[in-house]
């Protein structure tokens, strides 16, 4: 007899990825069908374990019979009914085309976006939000985030011209603190910026190509969102105007930037540390 609590629709064991229900794990690389559909998949154990520990709705899991057995528990403390797949690493590796060291996969819903008035009246004082223009690299962008949610971000604004965050590798490179973080998908970033700055928040560009303030000058102790722009061409000029001011990290003249996740850690340490939290 089953418990009422059980989230789990069926457990299948499968030798083949044929199957349509496993179309989402197929179709890896199809990142604009995920996109369409509003799921993503997440990768490795530690990732599917905070996904199945988050209040993000899961679907279904495909991974090997001993780690079902292993997070058997989680799923059926889960509130909706989850599809499990189980199979041979052998065949999952089909997925990806190298070896999987663990072999976890699952899909779940990509939760609808924050608007910028929700993500206003959610955070608490003071302020820190980060936002992103023109960062394409799934594996940089997962390492922000994951910056982001070690230095206390309340909001992450996703310009128009970025990627997803919840694409499988920037998931897995955020090490599922995408599940936690608040995002807002503007439609034009620069216009967020100005809506930030009449609500009072200091907008400051991580910018390198700036001679004059260095982060160490600026006043981050109130509300302010850090901007950040890809390694290869920095922020747009209409984001960058839209900025109060642009900072940079001192560097020696012979380095012209720092990754953007690795800028990403040296700014929000630096707000942090400014308000006492180092």
């Amino acid at each position: 007899m089953q418990n009422s609590r059980v989230a789990i629709r069926s457990v299948q064991a499968v030798d083949t990825l044929a199957l349509p229900e496993l179309t989402p794990y197929r179709t890896l690389r199809q990142h604009e069908d995920h996109r369409r559909d509003r799921i993503f998949v997440a990768e490795g154990e530690k990732v599917v374990r905070r996904l199945l520990e988050s209040r993000l709705t899961v679907v279904s899991a495909l991974l090997p019979e001993r780690w079902f057995r292993e997070l058997e528990p989680v799923i059926r403390a889960r509130p909706e009914p989850i599809a499990i797949f189980t199979a041979p690493k052998k065949v999952l590796e089909q997925l990806t085309g190298f070896t999987m060291y663990q072999g976890l996969l699952a899909v779940a819903q990509i939760p609808p976006a924050w608007s910028l008035a929700e993500a206003l009246a959610g955070a608490a004082a003071a302020r820190l939000f980060a936002a992103v223009d023109g960062l394409t690299s799934a594996e940089n962008l997962g390492a922000l985030v994951r910056n982001c949610a070690a230095f206390r971000v309340q909001a992450l604004l996703v310009g128009e011209t970025c990627g997803s965050p919840w694409l499988r590798r920037a998931v897995r490179a955020s090490m599922g603190t995408i599940f936690n973080l608040p995002t807002v998908e503007p439609a034009d970033l620069a216009d967020a910026l100005h809506g930030l700055r009449d609500a009072g928040m200091r907008c400051v560009a991580a910018h390198p190509h700036v001679s004059g303030r260095t982060l160490a000058q600026a006043e981050l102790g109130g509300d302010c969102c850090v901007v950040f722009g890809s390694e290869g061409y920095g922020l747009s000029p209409r984001v960058l105007a839209a900025c109060d001011e642009a900072v940079a990290v001192p560097m020696p003249p012979e380095i012209d930037s720092l990754n953007v996740a690795s800028a990403a850690a040296v700014f929000l340490y630096e707000v942090n540390r400014q308000r006492g939290r180092c």
